[in-house]
């Protein structure tokens, strides 16, 4: 059975600037939905008040038919990849892992990154290490959903690459929700994709959709 996300009615204000303007999004588990916007336009804002890290002006938030304000209170609910680290800097990673995972352990040591970094402390990970971790402990947790905020930014190509082969198989089981300014790679591991412009949301097809969004140039194709 699929489980269902739905966001509804969503205001948000910072002071007399509207941010977002009654948006609507539905995530099913199997969706990987690519939000794209502009600097400012709101999407990790939406993400927060999705998981419910923020107030909003209006907001509903329902998961299989069931209201939640906060759902990032209820286990098994949803996840979240913020832009800044959420792991304590001072553990090794063989330690952050087992804070995390019950189960599967074994399964998740045997990662040839993984296995490298294993006795490293978080601080001294580098960018692209520190995300590929965080990014996996977050897709083995039992949660239905997932929401990434920028899980691409300043990793390198190869990690990139093995990152969207994870969120793919992981989608299976999960929904997922995630946010780059990298639109090429959101729109290679995306099925879905939505545009947060002026406040709403607007479904998006393909790039030329984006094009006529006016957040690409044609000469970006």
């Amino acid at each position: 059975m699929k489980n269902i996300l739905e966001i509804d009615s969503v205001i948000k204000f910072y002071g007399e600037r509207q941010v977002l303007s009654d948006i609507y999004m539905k995530c099913e588990t199997g969706d990987i939905i690519g939000m794209l916007g502009r600097n400012g336009s709101g999407k990790s804002t939406l993400l927060k008040i999705l998981f419910g890290c923020i107030s909003s002006d209006n907001k509903f938030v329902r998961i299989n038919g069931k209201v939640y304000k906060h759902p990032y209170k209820h286990q098994g609910l949803i996840s979240y990849l913020p832009q800044h680290s959420f792991l304590l800097q001072h553990l090794k990673v063989h330690q952050t892992i087992r804070l995390y995972i019950n189960e599967q352990i074994q399964s998740f040591f045997n990662d040839p990154i993984i296995d490298r970094i294993k006795n490293n402390k978080i601080n001294t990970l580098s960018g692209g290490e520190l995300r590929y971790l965080e990014i996996k402990l977050l897709l083995h947790t039992n949660s239905k959903f997932i929401l990434l905020d920028e899980p691409f930014n300043s990793v390198a190509p190869i990690i990139v690459e093995l990152l969207k082969n994870m969120i793919t198989e992981h989608s299976k089981t999960k929904g997922i929700i995630l946010t780059d300014h990298d639109y090429n790679n959101v729109m290679e591991v995306a099925n879905k994709y939505c545009l947060i412009y002026d406040g709403g949301i607007k479904k998006i097809d393909n790039k030329e959709d984006l094009i006529n969004w006016q957040y690409i140039t044609i000469n970006s194709l």
